[in-house]
């Protein structure tokens, strides 16, 4: 079995995505997040959505780090229990850490409501430093906002597809400046 060579160095640059979707798939996986990558992908955006990029056998860490540090614009899709996952925040930190344009959607939850909730031995006291400094960040970025029992899913993706494009017409404009 050959892992290194012009193959593997191939497939490793292709890693490439234009939004990174960062959500809490308990609360959104099923509602908007889907909704969201397909109506990207027809308007010929490349998302990144871990359930539709990544196969059995992709090492976790390594393709999520690829799409994070690979994306141009990250969406961090906010949720009652975001804070509460060990990989929301992790893909949160890295997009902070590597200053990628971030679009929050707040959804079902304000943006004073996001904590990070006290060590209980899930990551370590630096990790939950990262994470705490991630969130306080994203609390202060301009985002959409929506409350399911009220909003229209459809509305909402609309809304989030058209800032998303916009961001992304953004950065090319100042790249090619």
């Amino acid at each position: 079995m050959r892992l290194h060579g012009t193959w593997f160095r191939r497939n490793m640059a292709e890693a490439t995505c234009d939004v990174f979707l960062n959500h809490r798939r308990v609360d959104t996986k099923r509602t908007v997040v889907r909704l969201l990558y397909h109506h990207l992908v027809k308007q010929g955006v490349k998302p990144f959505l871990d359930t539709h990029n990544m196969k059995p056998g992709d090492r976790l860490f390594d393709n999520i780090e690829k799409g994070v540090l690979g994306c141009k614009v990250g969406v961090a899709v906010f949720s009652p229990r975001y804070c509460d996952s060990y990989f929301c925040l992790h893909e949160l930190s890295l997009m902070v850490e590597s200053r990628k344009r971030i679009v929050p959607i707040f959804y079902d939850v304000k943006p004073s409501q996001l904590r990070v909730k006290d060590n209980n031995g899930w990551c370590s006291e630096l990790e939950l430093s990262r994470f705490s400094l991630a969130i306080e960040e994203a609390k202060y970025i301009v985002g959409l906002s929506y409350d399911s029992s009220k909003g229209d899913w459809s509305k909402l993706v609309l809304k989030a597809s058209e800032a998303i494009v916009a961001n992304l017409n953004e950065l090319e404009k100042e790249k090619s400046v």
